[in-house]
């Protein structure tokens, strides 16, 4: 089977880029399939087997390309949009696998081309209109409604990636059974091209941290839904109880780094915080290996952060917020689930540093929860399926 999978967005990228089209394309090629991935120019060059990587020019006056809809993708997605024209006149395609709002140009050129279209849905782009405040417009919310639906319609199949998306998917798909939900949650080690230059610009290695403190960690991006304007008065509480307690906070853009040290400030806990901006992949998995308490603190959003699957892997205590993000997969039995608040969040966090016997509990459930059904071996079958389902 030979796939063209067109995704819009910086690859690899180790400034927060999601993982999941790394992994969907490793796996997919590991069960035999001979792909060609058009992506961005942003980017450093990746190690899989049987991959061609093809990038359209990269465009320095674009700047760093953030998570979430932006003018400048919008420019990029239109170059996209020439470089996979040129590949399907000059190929042939069996499958097209289109990642995000790829997909709203491949399911025009679907009837030209005769390929068969898979539909990779991250999120739903009406919600991240609003969740990421691009824009209030009516009309254009409306009309990324529209696109949607349509795609939705036209895909061969369509890929969600947590219960709440699958349910609005499935509503509008002809045909339940083209279906398909297979979550983000394989995490080992991206393979950079050894030979291959650093395209984009480097992270930061993990901070100098005392070995004789509790490490309360937070990993993400420092959007506004993430929670952080509720973490930090929350630790501030933790302190109270616990003065040895250490809150790292890894990520974040510049800017908003300096808005959540204000922050910390104002709660009276900038001593007691460690902002390390954004780091590579595995300098936060050494700070992960490092923590006592991870945390999850959302305010908002409905897809299932690909870190939750890490985190129930981990073996160490989590700390989540009771949102719909976190509870399609998590409950109080593989985690600390509290309320998205100070009080609550503190509660929590103050409860997972004890290290009792339930925290033990804790930990044991999540790691069984994770090996039964998100795991490496449950992840390929679900990759299996969907090839089988368009091949």
């Amino acid at each position: 089977m030979r796939v063209l999978v067109v995704a819009p967005q910086p690859f690899f990228s180790p400034r927060g880029t999601p993982f999941s089209v790394y992994y969907r394309t490793l796996v997919a090629a590991e069960l035999g399939a001979s792909i060609d991935l058009l992506t961005y120019g942003e980017g450093e060059d990746v190690d899989i087997p049987g991959v061609r990587i093809i990038r359209i020019p990269r465009f320095p006056w674009v700047g760093p390309i953030r998570i979430g809809p932006s003018w400048p993708k919008l420019f990029l997605d239109v170059v996209l949009l020439a470089w996979t024209v040129a590949l399907l006149a000059r190929n042939r395609y069996d499958v097209v696998h289109a990642h995000e709002e790829a997909v709203f140009f491949c399911r025009f050129l679907k009837p030209i081309f005769g390929f068969k279209l898979i539909y990779d849905m991250h999120s739903s782009l009406p919600q991240q209109l609003r969740n990421f405040r691009f824009s209030s417009s009516r009309a254009l919310i409306s009309l990324f409604d529209r696109l949607e639906g349509s795609s939705l319609r036209a895909a061969d199949a369509v890929i969600t990636i947590c219960p709440d998306l699958a349910k609005h998917a499935v509503r509008r798909i002809r045909d339940p059974g083209r279906h398909f939900l297979i979550e983000n949650s394989i995490f080992e080690p991206v393979r950079l091209r050894a030979d291959a230059p650093r395209r984009a610009a480097g992270a930061l290695a993990p901070p100098e941290l005392p070995g004789d403190r509790p490490i309360v960690l937070y990993a993400g991006t420092f959007e506004p839904y993430q929670g952080l304007d509720i973490l930090l008065p929350a630790f501030a509480r933790v302190r109270a109880s616990r003065p040895d307690a250490l809150l790292v906070l890894a990520g974040g853009q510049p800017a908003q780094v300096d808005r959540y040290r204000r922050l910390a400030e104002e709660e009276g806990v900038a001593e007691a915080c460690v902002f390390t901006g954004v780091l590579e992949q595995e300098a936060v998995r050494q700070l992960v290996r490092r923590a006592a308490v991870l945390t999850s603190p959302r305010t908002a959003g409905l897809n299932t952060p690909l870190k939750i699957y890490e985190q129930l892997a981990s073996g160490i205590p989590l700390v989540a917020t009771r949102v719909p993000a976190h509870t399609q997969v998590l409950n109080e039995e593989v985690c600390f689930l509290v309320d998205p608040e100070p009080d609550s969040l503190a509660a929590g966090i103050l409860a997972a540093l004890r290290g009792d016997e339930r925290c033990r509990r804790v930990v044991a459930a999540a790691r069984a929860l994770y090996d039964a059904h998100y795991s490496r071996s449950a992840y390929e079958a679900k990759m299996r399926a969907l090839l089988q389902a368009v091949s």
